[in-house]
């Protein structure tokens, strides 16, 4: 079945509050999601800024130790103008270098739907006329953590939340442990456009019109958030230091190739070894998002 949902409301947290809509597993739903600062698609501030969430949505069947599967169907900016940060976060270079970071207001981009581009309109700078491709994707979503927490949409962890990864496209499957009856599936903070590491603590902010399908693999239990598309199978780990992130996710990705791949533990450490790619998630918030991934081309055939 294929639902519209148009919110009224949105949180800040992901925790267990009460379900908005109830979804059967294989279902897919279309709504609408506003920008970082809580606009919609009128340019509007409709509910306090803070990476606002649409949801939560309830899929029947979906209990603790299952996984639930999202495809993100389409990811659609739904107004003529995002906005950024025009200067990198103090924490990307180094200390010496801090005070010659310039003040600037924050940026604006006019998007154009049709060529499928963002152009900067301001701040002026020697760099001119700036166009860019969109690129849009969600920055923060995910599903109810565990032990019934409700964990502020500017962070992330198991759950999945503040990750920032340019990977989450459309066309792109995500997979997420499930902590709460019903899952409980969140998603906002959409990004017109976005460098890996969101290193300025923004993408092109924007809302959203997005469509999902949201299934249940039943008794398939995993640790952090999973994904893949046409070329590469990813693993997500969300921490602090950096080398924390790195390590959820590796060791994610070693047990996804034993359990679901059939291979013994040498040969999961001898494939990931050499054919490894690392890409960075966010570098900006409490907890940095590091992803892990293997082309396709060298996986043995999924058992599972």
């Amino acid at each position: 079945m294929h639902h519209q949902f148009v919110p009224t409301q949105y949180y800040r947290a992901l925790g267990p509050y009460e379900p908005v809509l109830r979804l059967k597993s294989g279902d897919t739903l279309t709504t609408t999601t506003v920008d970082a600062a809580g606009g919609d698609e009128h340019g509007v501030t409709v509910t306090p800024r803070g990476n606002p969430q649409t949801g939560p949505f309830h899929v029947e069947g979906a209990e603790p130790g299952d996984t639930l599967v999202v495809r993100l169907d389409q990811i659609r900016p739904n107004r003529p103008t995002g906005w950024a940060r025009s200067v990198v976060a103090p924490n990307v270079v180094d200390p010496t270098y801090v005070k010659q970071l310039p003040e600037t207001p924050l940026a604006e981009w006019a998007i154009n739907h049709d060529d499928g581009t963002a152009t900067l309109i301001a701040p002026t700078s020697t760099i001119g006329r700036l166009t860019i491709p969109l690129e849009p994707m969600l920055g923060c979503f995910g599903v109810a953590p565990f032990r019934q927490q409700a964990i502020f949409t500017a962070t992330s962890g198991e759950h999945g939340g503040n990750m920032d990864y340019r990977g989450f496209v459309a066309g792109t499957t995500v997979y997420f442990p499930v902590f709460e009856p019903g899952a409980l599936f969140f998603l906002g903070d959409g990004h017109a456009a976005q460098g890996d590491g969101e290193i300025a603590g923004t993408g092109i902010e924007i809302s959203m019109s997005v469509t999902v399908t949201l299934s249940v693999l039943k008794t398939k239990t995993i640790g952090w958030p999973r994904g893949e598309n046409q070329d590469f199978i990813f693993t997500v780990g969300n921490a602090r230091p950096l080398d924390q992130c790195l390590q959820h996710a590796t060791t994610e990705m070693l047990r996804w190739l034993e359990q679901d791949y059939g291979l013994d533990a040498v040969g999961a450490n001898l494939l990931l070894s050499q054919c490894v790619r690392y890409d960075l998630g966010n570098m900006f918030d409490p907890a940095y998002t590091m992803v892990c991934k293997l082309p396709k081309s060298v996986l043995p055939a999924r058992k599972h």
